[in-house]
């Protein structure tokens, strides 16, 4: 298979490698550019560097935001407010000299886990990243189902409660907070914190933990009898904690013990790439994208 080379951007660092021989090589990162020309710039230095390396078919790009497929345009937001709302696609592709795929860095993330992760043998499944909020993607029939509006996958927007949504209830640095505003007195501790206090028997530990667990589960339910996938992925830093899953089974269990006609119990399962999963993915997507790509090799 003719070489690939690959981009990851972030709001903090853009990640580069090839992709040859099946494996991520030649793997750098840069500081993000402050603004659109250094972007441009950098980036273009990076691709010709790569140029040098190996004789590339395209690139693949891993990017935050709604990427329209159709239009090459970045819609929504993100961190980087400069690559949005203008043809960016067809732009890189012109300064690149390449043809350029893209793709939401969520999405890119599922496809990897579909190709060759934890979904490795199945046709559909939901991914979610638990990090700061809750995002992630749903794959039907081994493709990105993107939705009307490129919000296919924006799992943290859905209402927990009549009051908050499962980004405000779901995640890790929700729960740091929750059990810092109930202990003003004490030093802040992040969520990983707040887990080990609960293991450690915490009992107002164990409570903001069960909000998390319940939080998450609930959506996996729903998410099951809504898209019915064969497997749901948790990806992001929480989902290395060992508690995690083994606590959503046993809410999950409890929930269909409240709702009897509930027979599909989801099967929930930890991503198995972690920092190398945006720019694998991008390589899937760069085959949906081009698929004379993977007929020629």
């Amino acid at each position: 298979m003719q070489p690939l080379g690959l981009i990851d951007i972030g709001g903090t660092t853009i990640k580069f490698a090839i992709w040859r021989d099946q494996q991520l090589t030649d793997r750098t990162k840069i500081k993000t550019p402050a603004n659109l020309a250094d972007f441009y710039t950098q980036l273009t230095a990076e691709v010709a560097r790569m140029k040098q390396v190996a004789p590339l078919a395209g690139i693949a790009i891993s990017s935050p935001g709604a990427v329209n497929k159709k239009t090459g345009v970045i819609e929504g937001a993100s961190a980087l407010p400069y690559i949005h709302n203008f043809e960016i696609q067809p732009e890189l592709q012109r300064r690149f000299q390449l043809p350029v795929s893209m793709e939401n860095d969520a999405n890119c993330a599922a496809l990897a886990e579909l190709s060759a992760g934890a979904g490795k043998g199945v046709a559909s499944l939901c991914f979610l990243i638990i990090g700061t909020g809750v995002g992630g993607s749903v794959i039907v029939n081994h493709e990105v189902w993107h939705g009307a509006h490129l919000f296919g996958g924006e799992f943290g927007f859905t209402l927990s409660n009549d009051q908050a949504t499962v980004s405000d209830m779901g995640t890790a640095v929700a729960l740091a907070k929750r059990y810092n505003a109930a202990h003003p007195d004490q030093t802040p501790i992040d969520g990983k914190a707040v887990f080990e206090r609960a293991e450690s028997g915490d009992a107002d530990a164990q409570a903001e933990v069960q909000v998390m667990v319940h939080a998450l589960a609930k959506m996996i339910y729903n998410l099951q009898y809504s898209f019915d996938p064969e497997l749901i992925v948790l990806g992001g830093a929480v989902s290395n904690n060992a508690q995690l899953i083994p606590a959503i089974n046993e809410e999950i269990a409890r929930i269909r013990k409240m709702v009897r006609i509930a027979s599909i119990k989801p099967e929930v399962v930890a991503c198995h790439f972690t920092d190398a999963a945006n720019l694998r993915g991008a390589v899937v997507d760069f085959g949906q994208t081009y698929p004379e790509y993977l007929q020629v090799n």
